[in-house]
């Protein structure tokens, strides 16, 4: 199972800390993130589903942090964001592929300093249910407007990280119930085939490149007492391409979050990138 990090944990001399977390609505979570903030203290945090404009994203709280952010945001449903410690260049607020989609899901920038210079995106992937829907149909859109998206990344000559909530548990291993959830989209063979090649691409599942181990879980229901009896869903991912994946240092999933009072429930998934030979 995924180990809970030590609260104000440092990095590595030269390393960089990125962090994915569904927030589940930022102003609603804001006590949770702000402690977590000043905790552990990452030097990228990519946050999703905080429900607000980009107006009403509570900048002087984190920017008092010493947070630059980014954020592409949607009244009341979706949005994503960027925090970083270093300046933002933001490169895309929407995934391409599909200009009618007003869906804020999507956000790509380049941050870091020096020779820990990376390219982040933080993204929303759509939940797709009930299979069979629109909904679904929208999913697996999205998800091959993605993989079209990020073999282009591979052509750029930098280190790049895809983090965020996927809605995807990519093996039965992630999933505390496999049968339970066979025919749910977060688990449905063509949601899994795509994750799937977005690591044919090259692309490394930054979690499981560190751990073999099945049952470690992102994400558990408020409902019938899912956290209480650890009965969740490993579904929020870092995708690292090649540059990134050989900086990869440790990889872990935090639970503490997921514990506090009013908590999201999704919990975040970190890992760290040294800077060798960038």
């Amino acid at each position: 199972m995924g180990r809970a990090t030590a609260p104000g944990r440092t990095a590595a001399k030269g390393g960089l800390r990125i962090a994915a977390w569904n927030v589940n609505s930022v102003k609603a979570r804001l006590p949770n993130l702000l402690d977590w903030l000043d905790s552990f203290t990452p030097e990228v945090a990519l946050l999703q589903e905080i429900k607000c404009p980009a107006e009403d994203f509570p900048r002087l709280e984190i920017e008092d942090r010493g947070y630059n952010l980014a954020v592409a945001g949607q009244k009341s449903y979706n949005g994503v964001a960027i925090l970083s410690k270093t300046p933002l260049e933001v490169a895309r607020d929407r995934l391409p592929g599909d200009e009618g989609d007003d869906q804020a899901r999507y956000l790509e920038a380049v941050t870091g300093s020096g020779r820990t210079v990376v390219r982040v995106a933080s993204l929303y992937l759509p939940n797709g249910n009930p299979v069979g829907s629109d909904k679904f149909a929208y999913k697996l859109a999205w998800m091959d407007r993605l993989l079209a998206h990020a073999r282009t990344l591979l052509a750029l000559d930098e280190a790049v990280v895809l983090g965020g909530d996927y809605n995807i548990a990519p093996a039965d291993g992630d999933v505390y119930d496999p049968e339970g959830w066979r025919d749910d989209a977060l688990c449905r063979p063509e949601s899994r085939g795509r994750f799937r090649a977005l690591l044919h691409l090259g692309y490394v599942d930054a979690w499981r490149a560190r751990h073999a181990e099945v049952g470690a879980f992102t994400y558990w229901d408020y409902q019938q007492g899912r956290w209480n009896r650890d009965e969740g869903l490993r579904i929020d991912h870092l995708l690292l391409n090649a540059y990134a994946a050989d900086r990869l240092g440790g990889c872990e999933i935090d639970r503490g979050p997921r514990g506090k009072p009013k908590a999201s429930d999704h919990t975040p998934v970190w890992c760290e990138l040294g800077d060798a030979g960038w």
